[in-house]
């Protein structure tokens, strides 16, 4: 009478075991660019979760690996509110433009002629977006928009790989991570030598082919389009 009930703990167990499995080796081929196994050997891992979730319905969850490509949205994307404004950076182009934004640091913070320590480092070109994750799982993704208000493309968020469904010992509650969903150069030429092949107009640069890839309203191809992620 006990044999089906551990069969479904050890399929549960094994589940848990394969998801965490995948996750790992996205992060490693899609943030790190350091794979530890064949894609043949990672998509018998997938194989085998889409197996054991289809046998045991039940246990599917939303932040299952198996449920990043979703079904077609079927009215374009609705309009969310972003809680704290998505501001937009400056620019600098001189060194005296640099001094300004300085010392306007300095002056607010009243510290006067102290210095002030920076950290540079290279801007992911892409279109802003904001994750927001509840109690450690993904529940939204969604555009800058014009700052206040974005477009939620969370159907196309998940499909991005180099983003999480669900944070590694996520923190209880809601939090909110912004970053940039970018196309890679290669990606964006592989694209355009398609697009060609097919007789379509080519896209002009990386960032407008990533932005117009976000607004499609099918997730299935957004997953073909190589998107990658970068969160600060």
């Amino acid at each position: 009478m006990t044999a089906p009930q551990d069969a479904h703990a050890r399929d549960r167990i094994r589940i848990a075991t394969l998801r965490e499995s995948i996750r790992y080796h996205e992060e490693r081929y899609y943030i790190h660019s350091a794979p530890e196994i064949s894609d043949e050997e990672f998509d018998r891992l997938v194989h085998e979760l889409e197996q054991l979730e289809a046998a045991h319905p039940d246990l599917i969850t939303p932040d299952s690996p198996t449920q990043r490509v979703g079904g077609r949205v079927a009215e374009g994307f609705s309009t969310v509110e972003h809680k704290v404004p998505m501001l937009s950076l400056d620019n600098a182009y001189t060194e005296e433009e640099l001094r300004a934004f300085d010392e306007r640091v300095r002056r607010s913070l009243g510290l006067g002629e102290t210095n002030v320590p920076y950290v540079a480092e290279m801007k992911i070109d892409g279109l802003s977006i904001a994750l927001t994750y509840e109690d450690g799982r993904l529940i939204r993704g969604a555009t800058r928009g014009d700052g206040v208000r974005g477009e939620d493309v969370t159907p196309n968020v998940r499909t991005i790989r180099a983003i999480p469904l669900a944070l590694r010992g996520g923190p209880a509650g809601r939090i909110e991570v912004r970053g940039e969903v970018y196309l890679s150069r290669a990606a964006f030429e592989k694209i355009n030598r398609e697009r060609e092949e097919a007789g379509d107009e080519l896209y002009a640069n990386p960032r407008n082919s990533a932005a117009g890839t976000m607004r499609n309203l099918e997730p299935g191809l957004v997953a073909k389009r190589g998107l990658g992620a970068f969160t600060y």
